[in-house]
């Protein structure tokens, strides 16, 4: 087959239509409207100047930490309020005029902050009537916006605790408080950046933005495809290969994408219609791409902006958190990819033919120049020196030169007498066709320019209100000390037991979890639950990365599974079933946080080489057991009694000390050696 038409066999992918209609189900970022003409063009100023604005204050400097959240808030609450309709019933393609009210006023709030910041911050909370007013409309409209784009889950949530910080007293014991006025409050939420412009709308208006403008960049210049091609050829020819090209292919997109659902809908648009039509049930399809695309949030280098939230909360290097996650991160897709691998061996399903596979020097030749921004931000964030502002300014540098690069290069071959472009009917001279390549490429080099800065500000949108809103949680919880009674509960219902104590942090970081942003969720679990742990004495990296775990993973239980309905959407399976099975593949996210508070050497905390290399291995050969018991296949098919016991194997293996790892080892070597002569008497009795 030619090789460049090599990438292009798979079946036919779900039509952009249906995906968008599978995703506004999911998905309240994906529910905006639809703009045309000079309502379209005043949506896609807004977004440029809004990317503008921070291009500039990476390159000159973040204004006052209220000042530059402010500013922020307000670009989003305006685009928020633009695209987004108060209900499914309104039309989508106007703005309403009640929403230009809303518009006006956001920036009057807004701006009377920006414009007064001088003196409010001299007054010491007290308070003006006009203050008061200012900062209550604020926060209502704050509200409303995040109802909008983010979901009534978290709203419900955030209001519940501005319900408690009012009326604190009628509870009962250690949940008890003096009740705040609403002056206090508003002056505490609105007023100071302990509230709506604390920590978590910071990191969303400077480096958090900025990462996101660099992920516009890289996927619209074709990101996407490299990491597809790149799993084909890496795993498309195995045993079930295209849910295995699904894993890899969402590793590589979660860690630039940052969303469970758009990441399920980026790779899952192609993944699950081979896996399909390779054998795969509809529910199996959607269900490895939901858990992996879920896992590309756990995957360093990059993480999605929970982790550098983390590492701001924290007060620890990027790469700090990075490193930590790498070895949990890595056993996670190593239990999914065991778990697809085994699946395919049970239903005999064999990989797509190598000749209609890309070839890695093809995919280097066509695709190569992606590599760039993806090896400089690597770089970057593993290196010292620069602040992780600087580090995403210097990642979208190179994502804006690369493509420059690969145009120089193809003029500079254009004028020294190469092929003309595929457009040529006839071979004109070389300077007509350098002309008329310069011309067409500086046009699409215009048109993908700003696509970018207006992509990147509207993927911000969702994130940055739900940030503003979750300060609001994280001001009452200060304000309150709501924090620490909520750990003290936990821990004393667990009787002040590890364990149990992390089981009920679990089930309180998958509840939370359950239908709210990344982003959102870790500042919330780890506000109310991680202190728990950390009252037991667990290390904060442990502590955090916990919660984290979980509150992502809740993306993919039932009954509320926004990924999984995602992938069953597009899989065109049921929900609940897909949603089942994606947990079931996902096990070592429910498993690994246990293992790593309890032995935070697989988070490279005072491990020493052959602590680290061991216990991974060990732990990589747990995974194995574990997606075997679960898939019912090893060698061949496993009785009940033998699927239990490799799951038993399994997790002895994963938790690092030397007496489980044999056991372990015992066990699954044991099974195996039993599945290996039953499948020769099996063929010996056949022939």
């Amino acid at each position: 087959m030619n090789e460049q038409n090599a990438v292009d066999t798979a079946p036919e992918a779900v039509g952009g239509e249906e995906i968008r209609k599978a995703l506004e189900k999911v998905d309240k970022e994906s529910a905006h409207r639809e703009l045309h003409g000079w309502q379209a063009a005043v949506i896609a100023v807004i977004a440029v100047t809004f990317s503008g604005f921070h291009i500039y204050t990476a390159l000159f400097g973040v204004l006052d930490s209220h000042l530059q959240r402010a500013v922020h808030l307000g670009f989003v609450l305006t685009l928020v309020y633009l695209l987004y309709p108060a209900s499914k019933r309104m039309r989508r393609d106007r703005v309403n005029p009640v929403d230009l009210l809303f518009v006006a006023a956001s920036l009057v709030c807004l701006g009377y902050l920006v414009v007064n910041y001088r003196s409010i911050v001299t007054q010491a909370g007290r308070l003006t009537l006009i203050d008061v007013w200012v900062g209550t409309v604020g926060i209502v409209l704050l509200f409303e916006a995040a109802r909008r784009i983010v979901g009534l889950p978290m709203v419900i949530i955030a209001a519940l605790f501005v319900l408690y910080a009012l009326i604190g007293e009628p509870l009962p014991g250690v949940f008890a408080h003096k009740n705040i006025l609403i002056r206090q409050l508003v002056n505490h939420l609105w007023f100071t950046i302990e509230g709506v412009f604390g920590i978590p709308l910071g990191v969303s208006a400077t480096f958090v933005f900025m990462f996101l403008l660099f992920a516009a960049f890289i996927e619209i210049t074709g990101v996407g495809k490299l990491f597809i091609d790149l799993g084909n050829w890496l795993a498309g020819w195995a045993s079930g290969g295209p849910a295995k090209v699904a894993v890899i292919t969402s590793a590589f997109e979660g860690m630039v994408e940052g969303s469970s659902v758009s990441n399920v809908v980026g790779s899952g648009s192609f993944t699950i219609p081979m896996m399909k039509k390779l054998g795969y049930r509809p529910e199996f399809a959607g269900a490895v791409e939901a858990a992996a695309s879920t896992g590309g949030q756990l995957m360093p280098p990059i993480m999605g902006a929970a982790a550098f939230l983390m590492a701001e909360f924290l007060n620890v290097p990027y790469t700090t958190i990075a490193a930590a996650a790498a070895i949990p991160a890595v056993l996670y897709f190593f239990g999914i990819f065991a778990g697809v691998h085994f699946e395919a061996k049970k239903l005999g399903l064999r990989g797509m033919p190598r000749s209609e596979l890309p070839k890695f020097l093809y995919i280097l030749r066509t695709e190569g120049i992606n590599f760039i921004p993806l090896i400089a931000i690597i770089v970057l964030l593993t290196s010292s020196g620069f602040s992780l502002l600087r580090i995403a300014l210097l990642s979208t540098a190179s994502a804006i030169l690369a493509p420059l690069v690969l145009f120089l290069v193809r003029l500079a071959a254009i004028i020294a007498g190469g092929k003309p472009p595929e457009w040529a009917s006839v071979r004109p001279t070389r300077v007509a066709t350098a002309g008329r390549f310069v011309f067409d490429s500086m046009k699409a080099g215009v048109v993908q320019f700003f696509g970018a800065l207006i992509k990147g500000a509207r993927s911000a949108l969702g994130v940055a209100t739900a940030c503003a809103l979750a300060g609001v949680i994280v001001g009452v919880v200060t304000r309150t000390g709501l924090g620490l009674k909520l750990a003290s509960a936990l821990v004393d219902i667990a009787n002040g037991r590890l364990l149990l104590t992390m089981f009920f942090t679990m089930i309180t970081s998958l509840i939370l979890g359950m239908g709210v942003p990344t982003t959102a969720n870790y500042i919330i679990t780890s506000t109310i639950a991680a202190p728990a742990l950390l009252m037991l004495g667990v290390a904060a990296l442990p502590a955090h990365l916990f919660v984290f775990y979980f509150g992502i993973i809740a993306d993919l239980t039932p009954p509320v599974a926004l990924a999984a309905y995602a992938g069953a959407a597009i899989a065109r399976a049921n929900p609940f079933k897909t949603g089942v099975i994606a947990t079931r593949l996902a096990v070592g996210a429910f498993i690994l946080p246990y293992i790593f508070v309890a032995n935070p050497q697989l988070l490279l905390i005072g491990a020493t080489p052959l602590g680290i290399v061991l216990p991974a291995l060990t732990a990589a050969v747990g995974m194995t057991a574990i997606g075997a018991g679960l898939a019912g296949f090893l060698v061949t098919r496993l009785h009940w009694i033998e699927r239990l016991l490799l799951v038993a194997a399994g997790l002895l293996l994963v938790d690092p000390g030397l007496w489980t790892d044999i056991i372990g080892i015992v066990v699954l070597g044991g099974i195996a050696a039993f599945q290996v002569l039953r499948r020769r008497a099996t063929q010996t009795k056949g022939a």
